[in-house]
C-alpha cells in the first residue's frame, strides 16, 4: 500500500502525528453494490492492525462517503462485513463503498479530534454535519502596543493578545465593544491612525476614549483601564464597579463633579453590560451550555455562551444527517465540530448522558490543553439554565419547521404557477455584470428545499463574449455550466452531487425574451432542454419593486403576479440573492485590476522581486524603459530575473 502524508486540515503537526494509508482493492462499477462494497471492506481489514485511528469509506470516483473513528481499526472495521442487523442507512453507505483509507493515530483520543476535522473538511453524506457557514466573532485586547486596542476579531488567533469569547453573532460584540469603550475609554483605532493624530477625535469627544494618541492619558494610567477591561471580561465584574463607585464617591467629596459625572456614566456602562444578559449565571464561570431538541425527524441544538459568569449569546445549529442516528451521538458529534472552531472551555453543560464522555472529555482537554469537564446539571441555578436551554431548542425547532412549512408551500405554489410537475429541489439562478463588456463575470446561486445553498455558488469570469452583448455573455455561462452533460463529455473530475454532475429543476435567468433564448439554444445544442425548467423573470412596464416583474416562458408566454403575492416576494428574494453576488464578484474584478502592475504579467516576478524593481525606478513605465544593465543593478535582482524582464518587454530583440 502507499503512503501519502495525513490529510489534517488544521494541524499543521499532521504529517508529523498521524500516518495513512490507503486500500489498493478498487470495485470499478460506480452502481451500488453491497457484495462488491463488502469485498472492498474485507480486502482493507486484511492489512489492518488492532491499533486506534480515523478510517474514510470512499465511493468509486473517490469521494469521501463517511468518517469514523475507532481504538482497534481492524475489529471496528470489521464490524462492518457482517451485515446482518446493520440500519439501512449503514448498508446504503456499504453498497457505494469501493475503497477505504486510514490514518493511524497515537490514542484515541487524537483519532476522535482527527475525525471531526476531516468530517468538516469532506462534509461526507454519511455522517451527522454541523451545518454552520458562520464563524464566531471575540473580542481581543491586542498586547502589541504600548497602549493596546479593543476590537472585534474573526478567524485565525494569530495576534497576540487576549481573546474573550465566542459571541453568538457579530451584532453581540458590537453591543459589547460599545458599552466597553464607554466603560474603560479604551482605543479601537489602528495603529497607523493613532500614529499620525495631532488632536483627539470624535470618539474622545463623545467620552469613549481616553485619547492616548495625543497624551491625553499616561502609560500607566492606560494600562490601569487595560488591567480594569482584563478583570471584567474575566468575570470579576463586581470589583470593578465597587472600585469606580469608590472613585465616584471621592470624587463628589472633593467637589470634582466633571470627574463624578464621568465615573456615573462608566457605571451606567457596567450596569448596561450586565443587564443586558438575559441568563443568570452568576458563578458558573467559563462555560458552554448544549441542548438538543428532536422533532418530525429534524434535530436541534441550542448552545449558551457563558464567560466569566457572563452571557454572550445564544445560537442554534441544526446538524443534518441526522437519520436513524441516535439522539446522543448528534449531540456528541455537533460538540466535536462545534470545537473545531471555538476553543473548548472548562465547563461543557449537556442535557443528556453522551456515548464515550470519557473519551470526548480527554480529547477536548487534548486540544484546549487543560482540563475539560462533562457535566449533566439535575439541580440547582445550573437546572435552571439547562431548562431555559432546552425551551430555547425546543422553540428554534419550531421556528425552523413552520419555516420549512412555508418555503414547502411556496415551492408548491412555484410549481404550479411555473407548470411543473413537481415542486422544485434545486434551483439555479442566473445573472451576469459588467461595464460596457469590460470586467464580465457570471454568476449562479442555488436555492433548495432549506433556504440557499451558498456552497454550490459559482462565478464565471467572462472569458469570450468580451463585447456589450449580454446574451453572448448568458450564452458563454450556460455552455460552461452544463458542457458535462453534452453527449460524450462527460468530466471524469467531475464531484458527485456537485453542479458538474447535478441537474437543476428550474433554471430562472434575470432577463427577458433575449436572455431567454440564449439560454434555450444552448441547451437545445447539449440536449437537455426537455429535462429542466426555464424561466425568465424581467421588470415590467412600471419598473421598480411594485412587483410588475413578468415572467417569460420558453413558448412565449408571459405571466404575471398580484403585486403582495408571496410568491412574487419569494422570486423575487431569489433574483436579489443573484444580484447581490454578481454584482460583488464584479467589484471584486475591478477593484483587483485598479491595484494590478504591469508588473504583474512577467513570469517569475514575485511580490519580493516586483517591489524591488519599483522602489528601484518608481514605476512600472520606468522598468519598461530601462537597460538590461540598468536592472541588473537593481538590488534585489538577479542577472537571471533581470533578463526575465527585459526580454519580456522587448521580445522582438
Amino acid at each position: 500500500m502507499a503512503k501519502t502524508p495525513a490529510g489534517t486540515p488544521h494541524d499543521p503537526r499532521g504529517a508529523e502525528r498521524f500516518n495513512e494509508e490507503r486500500a489498493a482493492y478498487t470495485v470499478a462499477s460506480a452502481q451500488p453494490d453491497l457484495e462488491g462494497g463488502v469485498q472492498a471492506i474485507r480486502e482493507t481489514v486484511k492489512v489492518l492492525k488492532p491499533v486506534p485511528g480515523v478510517y474514510r469509506m470512499l465511493d468509486a470516483r473517490g469521494e469521501v462517503l463517511y468518517v469514523g473513528k475507532a481504538r482497534s481499526l481492524k475489529a471496528r472495521v470489521a464490524n462492518y462485513t457482517q451485515i446482518a442487523g446493520l440500519s439501512g442507512r449503514i448498508l446504503r453507505m456499504i453498497s457505494q463503498t469501493r475503497s477505504m483509507e486510514i490514518v493511524i493515530t497515537n490514542s484515541e483520543a487524537e483519532a476522535l479530534l482527527l475525525e471531526a476535522q476531516l468530517i468538516k473538511r469532506f462534509r461526507p453524506p454519511f455522517n451527522v454535519l454541523l451545518r454552520d457557514d458562520k464563524s464566531f466573532p471575540f473580542i481581543l485586547l491586542r498586547a502589541d502596543h504600548a497602549y493596546p486596542r479593543i476590537q472585534k476579531h474573526r478567524g485565525a488567533r494569530r495576534a497576540k493578545g487576549n481573546y474573550y469569547g465566542p459571541f453568538a453573532s457579530a451584532g453581540s460584540v458590537n453591543t459589547t465593544l460599545n458599552a466597553l469603550q464607554k466603560l474603560f475609554l479604551l482605543r479601537s483605532c489602528t495603529d497607523s491612525f493613532f500614529n499620525n493624530r495631532d488632536r483627539p477625535c470624535l470618539l474622545y469627544q463623545i467620552k469613549r476614549c481616553s485619547a492616548p494618541c495625543v497624551g491625553r492619558i499616561d502609560e500607566p494610567g492606560y494600562d490601569a483601564l487595560v488591567r480594569q477591561a482584563k478583570d471584567f471580561l474575566s468575570g470579576k465584574s463586581g470589583a470593578v464597579q465597587a472600585d469606580l463607585e469608590r472613585q465616584m464617591a471621592e470624587a463628589a467629596a472633593n467637589l470634582d463633579f466633571e470627574t463624578a459625572a464621568m465615573l456615573r456614566d462608566r457605571l451606567r456602562a457596567a450596569t448596561f453590560i450586565q443587564g443586558s444578559q438575559a441568563i443568570n449565571a452568576q458563578g458558573l464561570g467559563d462555560a458552554d451550555v448544549f441542548a438538543l431538541a428532536a422533532k418530525n425527524g429534524q434535530m436541534s441544538v441550542q448552545s449558551f455562551f457563558i464567560r466569566g459568569g457572563q452571557n454572550w449569546g445564544h445560537r442554534a445549529l441544526f446538524p443534518r444527517h441526522t437519520a436513524d442516528v441516535d439522539e446522543a451521538q448528534v449531540l456528541a458529534d455537533v460538540m466535536l465540530q462545534f470545537y473545531e472552531e471555538v476553543p473548548p472551555p472548562p465547563t461543557i453543560l449537556v442535557d443528556r448522558e453522551l456515548p464515550e464522555s470519557e473519551l470526548i472529555e480527554a480529547a477536548l482537554s487534548e486540544l484546549a490543553g487543560r482540563k475539560v469537564r462533562l457535566s449533566v446539571p439535575e439541580r440547582g441555578d445550573r437546572r435552571k439554565l439547562m431548562a431555559q436551554a432546552q425551551r430555547n431548542a425546543v422553540e428554534a425547532l419550531e421556528r425552523r419547521l413552520a419555516e420549512t412549512g412555508t418555503k414547502a408551500k411556496l415551492n408548491r405554489e412555484l410549481a404550479e404557477f411555473l407548470e411543473l410537475d413537481s415542486p422544485p429541489q434545486r434551483i439555479e439562478v442566473y445573472d451576469n455584470s459588467h461595464i460596457q463588456g469590460t470586467k464580465a463575470v457570471g454568476a449562479m446561486v442555488v436555492a433548495g428545499p432549506e433556504g440557499f445553498e451558498k456552497g454550490q455558488y459559482r462565478k464565471f469570469n467572462i472569458r469570450e463574449a468580451q463585447t456589450n452583448d449580454d446574451f453572448a455573455m448568458m450564452r458563454e455561462v450556460m455552455q460552461r455550466r452544463f458542457r458535462n452533460f453534452a453527449e460524450g463529455e462527460e468530466n471524469p473530475e467531475a464531484k458527485p452531487g456537485g453542479h458538474e454532475t447535478t441537474l437543476p429543476d428550474l433554471i430562472l435567468i434575470d432577463g427577458g425574451k433575449g436572455q431567454l433564448s440564449s439560454v434555450m439554444r444552448v441547451l437545445e445544442e447539449i440536449g437537455i432542454a426537455d429535462d429542466v425548467a426555464v424561466i425568465g423573470i424581467a421588470k415590467g412596464p412600471h419598473h421598480g419593486r411594485e412587483g410588475r416583474e413578468v415572467f417569460h416562458f420558453p413558448d412565449g408566454r408571459e405571466k404575471m403576479l398580484p403585486v403582495n403575492s408571496p410568491l412574487l416576494f419569494h422570486l423575487q428574494n431569489l433574483r436579489d440573492e443573484v444580484h447581490r453576488y454578481v454584482i460583488g464578484a464584479h467589484r471584486a474584478k475591478r477593484s483587483k485590476a485598479i491595484t494590478a502592475s504591469p508588473l504583474d504579467e512577467i513570469p517569475g516576478i514575485g511580490p519580493a522581486r516586483k517591489r524591488a524593481l519599483l522602489l528601484h525606478f518608481g514605476t512600472a513605465s520606468k522598468v519598461r524603459a530601462a537597460a538590461l544593465a540598468d536592472l541588473q543593478r537593481a538590488p534585489g535582482v538577479s542577472a537571471t530575473v533581470a533578463r526575465k524582464v527585459y526580454d519580456f518587454y522587448h521580445a522582438g530583440g
